[in-house]
């Protein structure tokens, strides 16, 4: 019976990754297949994005003037500023946090009540009560309670990188919606890293590059797949009782 059960749940969990599963079986000796190229505006759902916008204004253009408003250069701006241009993005993440923290509380509590004395009475307090008990020690209570908590957190993250990233979206206010994906494949592993977010046209420079630092609602991934990120995840098995079992 237990063979039985053992099978059951190898054959429901080969039910539930049956294609995962399937595929990289097809897949074993086999370099991972690159994603082919697809409309960048499909990166997280292709949602359409809605912000708080100020009024339309209506600028009037000078016929005779060789000047056009937000133009850095006099003859033409190769800077991205309409949907389809590309935009080239440099990461640059240099963080570090720690913190340390300690906590701790010491509280100790103490009770004694006795009737030696009661007119009398206390003999028949201690007659009521079990055999052997003394008005003179009714009551003797103590109590105490120590709790020590220590935390510790040192983190540090360094990513730099550089992606071109397509505008997808130009919003009412002039802000650019951008969105790249790259893929880079060495030996049999592949390295995916995807951006998205809203910049100004004005803090785009001359070179037409932009800092991660100046993109709003900025959505930075980088990751992999292949043999070596196969090794260092847990098998199907431990992430079912991880999930399962609280102990």
């Amino acid at each position: 019976m237990t063979f039985i059960r053992i099978a059951l749940v190898i054959l429901a969990l080969a039910g539930a990754n049956g294609c995962a599963v399937g595929g990289r079986i097809k897949n074993i000796g086999k370099a991972p297949e690159l994603s082919p190229t697809e409309n960048p505006a499909g990166l997280y759902g292709g949602r359409s994005i809605a912000m708080p916008m100020p009024a339309p204004t209506t600028e009037a253009a000078n016929a005779n003037s060789l000047w056009r408003s937000g133009s850095r250069t006099f003859f033409k701006d190769q800077r991205a500023r309409r949907l389809g241009d590309i935009v080239t993005v440099v990461i640059d993440i240099n963080d570090r946090a720690r913190l340390n923290n300690t906590t701790e509380r010491t509280r100790d509590n103490g009770e004694t009540a006795q009737i030696p004395a009661f007119g009398g009475l206390e003999q028949k307090l201690v007659d009521i009560l079990p055999s052997g008990a003394n008005a003179s020690q009714l009551v003797d209570l103590s109590s105490g309670s120590t709790v020590r908590g220590e935390g510790s957190v040192d983190r540090r993250e360094d990513v730099e990188l550089v992606i071109a990233a397509v505008v997808t979206d130009v919003l009412p206010n002039g802000n650019l919606v951008v969105a790249g994906k790259q893929e880079v494949r060495v030996n049999n592993e592949v390295r995916e890293l995807t951006v998205t977010g809203v910049i100004r046209p004005e803090d785009i420079s001359n070179a037409n590059r932009i800092n991660h630092t100046q993109i709003a609602e900025a959505r930075v991934s980088y990751g992999g797949r292949g043999q070596l990120t196969d090794v260092q995840q847990a098998r199907y098995g431990q992430q079912l009782y991880d999930i399962l079992f609280p102990f």
